[in-house]
């Protein structure tokens, strides 16, 4: 409740001074340090003025001081005179690089400064490859890095219409847009591709396309994802290292900030509330926490030595992504394998991959030739604690359909009790969410893992093979195989 009210709170500082709105889109950690103590210089910048007093139910009086988030940011934005994002991704263009989804029917081919390509090969009788493909978009421009201006001033009579007709331009806002990648809302610098193949679908016109760059330091310009948005029009996510040097581009892990909260005279050094609400969850979690770590270490290495069938996906630091297809069982049988917890997905070809065995845990590892494997539990299956975090937070989600039914979108599941964190000292934990997303492939399978809180995961599963059994859930989104 302190908590919300320092962020509620319209304050005003000594002088008359209004405080910077902070944003709860923000996470932020309350700390209690006493008297004794000093801000820290390095990371979020503090300032003595900047606090605000607030004040328990109980007259307990604290002296809060507040992080300096939005200044930090803004003035490294100012004070920027490097190179532009055009700039910055002319290596890029220059080294004619193409980066590839290989999808479970469609390849994709982004060639940077050149084209994006989707097509699909099939060996005929006697080893003739047919090939059929579709341009979604094409570089048409002699220079694709030059700015909007500087071709203004080379063709002073071509208008705007004429030369998005002719050719591919740079999109070049004065405000950076931004898209939401998995509930995080990322900057992107767009460059957009026209003159694509016809489509029949919209009178014969060119296909087009929306490539979007986003900065992420370990990427090699993967390709995140590639969506049709409208008919025959396109957005294709590439993830670049190359942008992360322009600060309004720059990855942003959105770490904890913290407020100091310093008791006055009177008051107790935590609020006494609070003091009792943490003694009763400690004492509720510990005898649990000691069985669920005995029988976790009892059951280890047989969960590590079983044989599973894997998935492979893309790469990504916080968010692991990628789509795969998995053709080899019927429908039934994967369904079946899935729910028994015999059928695993694994993702990400970075330095941590991740185990999605149904019902049973959520593994990351990391394997090497010379050491072997190194494995963290993120979280293990329990269905009473999973029951209990369902009546608290949505197992379910629903969408209506035309003809104003409903039907079951997305079920989430909590998986707990994992290996004990060393920044927060407790177990990990991740909820699982698996959604319904429809596609052209009925066997692809996309997995996406995140981070939004230290050592608490979100595992998201997409597939049209969960569309067949997300109306099999109960009160408590548990699954069951379809009648």
């Amino acid at each position: 409740a302190l908590l919300c009210g320092l962020l509620a709170v319209a304050a005003v500082a000594e002088g008359g001074r209004a405080l910077p709105h902070l944003s709860d889109d923000v996470p932020f950690r309350v700390n209690w340090p006493g008297t004794d103590f000093s801000l820290p210089t390095t990371g979020v910048l503090y300032k003595e003025d900047n606090y605000i007093i607030m004040t328990t139910v109980d007259k307990e009086k604290y002296k809060c001081i507040l992080p300096l988030i939005a200044s930090g940011n803004e003035e490294e934005e100012k004070d920027y005179k490097g190179p532009t994002p055009g700039e910055l991704l002319e290596p890029l263009f220059k080294q004619s690089s193409c980066s590839y989804r290989i999808e479970s029917y469609w390849t994709y081919e982004v060639c940077h400064g050149k084209h994006i390509r989707q097509y699909h090969e099939e060996k005929e009788t006697g080893q003739k490859i047919n090939i059929q493909e579709y341009y979604l978009g094409n570089m048409m421009m002699k220079n694709p890095l030059s700015e909007p201006d500087q071709e203004e001033k080379e063709n002073p009579k071509e208008s705007a219409k004429e030369a998005s007709e002719k050719h591919l331009f740079l999109l070049l806002p004065s405000t950076i847009p931004t898209k939401n990648i998995e509930g995080q809302m990322t900057p992107y610098y767009p460059v957009e591709m026209g003159n694509g193949t016809p489509c029949s679908l919209r009178q014969n016109l060119p296909r087009l396309s929306t490539v979007m760059y986003i900065c992420h330091p370990e990427a090699k310009h993967e390709i995140l994802s590639v969506a049709e948005v409208t008919t025959c029009e396109y957005e294709v996510v590439i993830l670049t290292p190359l942008l992360c040097n322009h600060p309004k581009y720059r990855f942003r892990a959105s770490p904890v900030n913290d407020i100091f909260c310093q008791s006055l005279p009177g008051s107790p050094l935590k609020p006494h509330n609070l003091e009792q609400l943490e003694k009763q969850q400690e004492m509720m979690k510990m005898p649990f926490r000691r069985v669920k770590e005995e029988e976790m270490h009892s059951t280890k290495e047989e969960k590590f030595s079983s044989i599973h069938k894997p998935v492979a996906v893309g790469s990504h630091q916080l968010l692991t992504v990628g789509t795969t297809h998995i053709s080899k069982l019927t429908d039934d049988q994967l369904i079946k394998e899935f729910l028994s917890g015999s059928y695993c997905f694994h993702g990400g070809v970075g330095w941590w991959k991740y185990e999605f065995c149904y019902g049973k845990y959520v593994h990351q590892y990391h394997e090497d030739k010379e050491s072997g494997r190194t494995s963290v539990v993120v979280g293990t299956w329990n269905k009473e604690e999973h029951i209990e975090w369902s009546k608290k937070n949505a197992a379910r989600t629903y969408y209506l359909r035309e003809d104003g039914t409903q039907t079951v979108r997305m079920v989430s599941h909590f998986y707990g009790n994992g290996d004990v964190c060393d920044l927060t000292d407790k177990p990990r934990q991740v909820t699982v969410k698996l959604k319904c997303k429809e596609s052209d492939s009925p066997h692809a399978v996309t997995i996406y893992m995140l981070e939004p809180h230290s050592c608490q995961y979100i595992l998201g599963v997409e597939s049209p093979v969960i569309c067949k059994i997300l109306d099999t859930a109960d009160e408590y989104g548990l699954l069951s195989v379809p009648s």
